[in-house]
């Protein structure tokens, strides 16, 4: 549903087949196994475990000394073959996806509107022509009342052709669209001799006029996915690690070549000021102002209007190259971020799974009810986190690094947490304890301002 709320625009009109349609649903859902996937690990770990609770299959390993981690052994197992299966997903199976995915949809966003031809309103998406049709009958083939405009001289509408009946249909092969018209005019203007401005026009009858267009534009042209293939979304860990070498050296080389061409705007450096120096002993400041000292009147004019246009050029060059090295930088941590993307799926889901194993092992409620809940809570926690961190690291106040682990790195210690507290058995929901808490806290409370 997202998909199609999303890219409604781009598919209505266009005439595309259903199977256009399904391929294109098929490879955008690729890109949402990396939210799905964490979150189906942590509410099914939550119901099976919360199951386990609820029937006292817990308490009864736990009486028999099975611990509560060798409980789950064979539960993290699993969920450690997801994790690499997640990997290998995001590293090979989702490049891939993505790139079909973008190429596809370039496709049909610049894929023509399907063939329409409404009554009463020019139709100008046939290359070269305008037509317009008065009425149709409802078989959808006999028309009254066309006009025909041919633009394929390029002067403009030098041929026109005026019909009261025709009829309009496809091809077998629906490759060519025929207009037939019947007991029609044609008017084409002459052409211009020198530069006389008053042309003569030559009017034509005909009984009948076929016309055979060319409907290939309508059809879906496929681009090469070679022109995709370099986006930071289509590569692998591999091919994402060599994009960033070749975009910090790429980065060095512009900085060494920005600070080469200012060279030539810094005159001063060649100009040898050492005898100066040493034999009056003078600042860098006082030998300018002895040396400006020497010149006449129009002399220092003309070193301030150099130095000036010298330092507008060092500004404009500086801004361009700053620029320059801005989109680069960015470009380095979009990529830096999804080399990290790959990583984080993986090891998103077995944190998710050592969260929602020992939730579900206290509060001992199976189904759908209590552990969708609070599953959805701990995910919206997850991607808002992974989306802030992301956020926040394009903008360069984090590191790419520290931007896609904030996520990981705040709720693995919450996980270690519960699981810390599931193996002691505890009452961590319990409402009666925090009742009591609350009560005594405020028992306090009245102590100290008694």
């Amino acid at each position: 549903m997202q998909f199609l709320w999303k890219y409604i625009d781009d598919l209505v009109g266009k005439g595309l087949e259903w199977h256009i349609v399904a391929e294109l649903i098929f490879f955008a859902s690729a890109s949402f196994v990396p939210l799905a996937l964490p979150l189906a690990v942590l509410l099914s770990s939550i119901m099976t475990l919360g199951d386990f609770g609820e029937n006292y299959e817990l308490v009864a390993a736990k009486s028999s000394g099975i611990s509560l981690l060798r409980f789950m052994a064979a539960l993290v197992v699993a969920v450690l073959f997801i994790s690499i299966g997640a990997f290998i997903f995001s590293n090979n199976i989702l490049p891939q996806a993505n790139l079909k995915f973008a190429t596809l949809l370039y496709d049909v966003r610049h894929q023509k509107p399907a063939l329409n031809i409404k009554e009463g309103i020019f139709y100008n998406e046939i290359e070269g022509y305008s037509i317009r049709v008065g009425k149709k009958e409802p078989d959808n083939k006999t028309i009254y009342d066309i006009l025909v405009y041919d633009h394929t001289s390029g002067k403009g509408n030098d041929n026109v052709l005026i019909a009261e009946k025709g009829e309009m249909f496809m091809t077998k092969d629906n490759r060519y669209l025929v207009l037939r018209l019947f007991e029609g005019k044609q008017y084409s203007e002459m052409k211009s001799q020198g530069l006389e401005t008053n042309l003569e026009n030559l009017r034509t009858y005909f009984t009948k006029w076929e016309k055979y267009f060319d409907l290939s534009q309508f059809t879906l042209q496929r681009t090469d996915e070679k022109f995709w293939r370099k986006h930071y979304e289509m590569l692998n860990v591999t091919q994402l690690q060599h994009s960033i070498d070749t975009i910090k050296n790429e980065i060095q080389r512009k900085k060494a070549v920005f600070a080469e061409n200012l060279n030539q705007y810094y005159s001063f450096k060649r100009i040898n000021a050492d005898s100066l120096f040493h034999e009056k002993n003078l600042s860098t400041d006082e030998c300018f102002i002895t040396r400006m000292d020497t010149l006449s009147k129009i002399a220092k004019e003309e070193v301030v209007k150099r130095s000036l246009a010298s330092a507008r050029s060092v500004k404009s060059i500086s801004g361009v190259a700053d620029r320059d090295v801005h989109y680069r930088t960015k470009s380095q941590i979009r990529h830096e971020l999804a080399w990290h993307r790959k990583i984080t799926l993986s090891v998103a889901c077995f944190v998710l799974f050592f969260i929602g194993a020992p939730m579900g092992a206290i509060i001992r409620i199976g189904g759908l009810g209590m552990p969708l809940v609070i599953s959805v809570l701990f995910f919206v926690v997850f991607h808002v986190l992974t989306m802030t961190g992301q956020k926040v690291a394009e903008e360069s106040a984090l590191t790419a690094m520290e931007g896609s682990w904030m996520a990981t790195a705040v709720l693995l210690p919450m996980g270690i947490f519960l699981t810390y507290k599931a193996m002691r058995d505890s009452v961590l929901f319990n409402a009666g304890k925090y009742y009591y808490l609350v009560r005594l806290l405020t028992r306090i409370a009245h102590k100290i301002g008694s």
